[in-house]
């Protein structure tokens, strides 16, 4: 196994021998191939010069422990990054940077196509506290240089997009952003770093909600958030200062899961690939939004920056309104109706659009977002069918 000087396995390795390997040196805790769980608020130190001094690598539980390191190690591998923090919950890894690095009298720039509770606490919190923000339109490019203004200190992207997955062009919007002095983070859940990895594009800051692909069984609410070397302390010092650490049992189950991440979504990106073609030929249905199709206006984007797709994307049904939604996700008897996505279920919801300010479409019909889980194929292009069945009666 190839490794380095602390242990931890090279880059250059495939990725699942990555993820099998990466985040701890079994031989540190006398064999054992998992690190242990270490639950900890309080840490002795072992006199009162090294107290002061805080000259030891564990001083309190809020700070890290031999759980949360792993982890971040391990996200570091995958990432590329100078250092991870581990967070209680996804929307956490979206806050805990955006108020390590924007302040009062600063311009903040988002994808209008972002995750709804990042716009909610933008238009919340962060205007409360003094922050402008202003949303622009997920095909900006390179001419978002337009709208960086001299107080612009971040541009926060998110690609693909969340529900309507269009694709932005990361690398031109990290050169125009860079040029004007502002940081770039992006959320980067559903391509998770096996299929983009955002420092190499230019990226400062990635965000990742754990609780999808990672954890990958709908029971566990974690986020990551992955810095380069020139953002990395300020993000950490200021992880410090708000608290946000998440439990010991939640970390150790992402990284169990972790291991095999890249065989799930092998087969998440196989099944939703053929769902997502086959829906292109189905009658009731519109348009498939899944950049990894070719008909996608996107698809050269996602082509030349992604080396894989996950399994969600949205679909456009054929005409009609809440009343054909309503009946199409009624109808479903393996799909569940319910949030989050990355889990081994298949899951639907309905996509509103009504906070956006200018990614509205037009779409020729209601739109639904299907998260494509590990059950076989046919069972859910059966329960599918029975959908668009009931969308087109009612």
């Amino acid at each position: 196994m190839a490794k380095d000087g602390n242990g931890q396995v090279s880059g250059k390795l495939g990725i699942n021998t990555r993820l099998a390997h990466s985040g701890n040196n079994p031989h540190d805790y006398f064999g054992f191939v998992n690190p242990p769980v270490v639950h900890a608020s309080t840490v002795l130190f072992r006199d009162a010069a090294s107290m002061a001094a805080r000259s030891q690598k564990y001083t309190y539980g809020t700070r890290g422990t031999p759980t949360t390191d792993a982890l971040a190690q391990a996200i570091d591998t995958l990432e590329g990054s100078a250092g991870t923090i581990v967070v209680p919950s996804g929307l956490a890894a979206v806050t805990v940077p955006l108020l390590a690095f924007v302040s009062a009298g600063d311009h903040l720039l988002i994808v209008d196509s972002v995750y709804h509770p990042t716009r909610n606490f933008a238009d919340t919190m962060l205007k409360r506290l003094g922050v402008e923000v202003e949303y622009y339109a997920p095909d900006a490019g390179a001419v978002i240089a337009a709208l960086i203004r001299p107080n612009t200190k971040v541009v926060f992207t998110e690609s693909p997009a969340s529900n309507t997955f269009e694709v932005q062009d990361i690398p031109a919007i990290a050169k125009a952003a860079h040029a004007a002095g502002a940081i770039v983070m992006m959320d980067n859940t559903w391509a998770t770093p096996l299929y983009f990895r955002p420092l190499d594009h230019g990226v400062d800051i990635s965000i990742h909600a754990a609780t999808k692909y990672p954890a990958g069984h709908s029971d566990v609410l974690l986020g990551t958030v992955s810095a380069n070397e020139s953002h990395w302390k300020q993000l950490y010092e200021s992880f410090c200062t708000l608290g946000c650490c998440a439990g010991p049992d939640d970390v150790y189950q992402v990284l169990r899961g972790l291991r095999t991440m890249g065989v799930r979504l092998e087969h998440h990106q196989r099944s939703a690939l053929t769902i997502a073609s086959w829906l292109e030929g189905q009658n009731g249905v519109a348009r498939v939004l899944h950049p990894a199709l070719p008909s996608h206006p996107d698809h050269g984007l996602w082509k030349r920056d992604f080396s894989g797709s996950s399994g969600i994307f949205s679909i456009v049904l054929a005409g009609g309104g809440q009343k054909q939604q309503h009946a199409f996700l009624d109808a479903l008897r393996i799909f569940g109706l319910g949030y989050s996505w990355g889990g081994y279920e298949s899951l639907a919801v309905p996509v509103w659009l009504g906070d956006r300010v200018v990614a509205k479409g037009p779409y020729d019909g209601p739109l639904i977002r299907l998260q494509i889980g590990l059950e076989d194929v046919e069972d859910l292009k059966t329960d599918i069918l029975r959908g668009l069945t009931a969308a087109a009666a009612a």
